[in-house]
């Protein structure tokens, strides 16, 4: 049995919090990022990966959703969990059983507020702004096969200021992201290795 646990990373954009969690997990001995997968050629998470010397993968539409190209290349990677850090498509069917509560997204608000399709990055936050909340977060969950419905691990509140609008909510939330999000990821694989060697 090996004793490393290697996780993919799925995102569409930027990269930021693809990048924090590679950091963290960078010394870890058991626990590896081994790619980075994305579904956009030109995203900047390829950048980074190329410069934290992760190996990336693109895929199209058809790819993903009417064949096994990605999960057989995650099975040829040997990956056991899948993070998917601002990645905006429905996870199919065949990745869902393959990896059942081994997909772990993370949502910037207070899910079952919030979600749902359309519902991600700034969007979110204007619409939690427009509705005078008073506090908003994260939740970091396991992926079912509808958008943000999944099973929560975990939650994180900042409070909303009256001087708050969309672009100082976005910076107080991915300050939560940053902090916890690598954290539960570590926090779920070891207690699934704990679960799995006590049955």
């Amino acid at each position: 049995m090996k004793k490393e646990t290697h996780i993919a990373i799925f995102g569409s954009g930027n990269g930021t919090n693809a990048q924090r969690i590679c950091e963290y997990f960078k010394e870890n001995p058991s626990i590896k990022i081994s790619t980075i997968i994305t579904n956009k050629k030109d995203a900047y998470i390829v950048e980074r990966a190329k410069n934290l010397g992760i190996p990336s993968h693109y895929f199209n539409r058809s790819q993903f959703y009417s064949s096994n190209n990605v999960l057989s290349y995650l099975k040829e990677n040997e990956i056991d969990f899948i993070i998917l850090a601002g990645f905006l498509w429905l996870v199919p069917q065949n990745l869902l059983e393959s990896y059942p509560n081994k997909i772990i997204n993370i949502h910037p608000a207070l899910l079952p507020n919030y979600g749902g399709k359309g519902m991600y990055g700034m969007h979110v936050h204007e619409a939690v702004i427009a509705n005078h909340e008073k506090e908003s977060g994260i939740t970091i969950h396991f992926v079912d096969e509808n958008y943000d419905e999944g099973k929560t691990i975990f939650q994180a509140k900042c409070q909303i200021d009256a001087s708050d609008d969309a672009e100082s909510l976005a910076q107080k939330i991915h300050l939560l992201e940053y902090e916890h999000f690598p954290k539960v990821i570590e926090d779920v694989i070891i207690n699934y290795k704990h679960n799995k060697n006590d049955k």
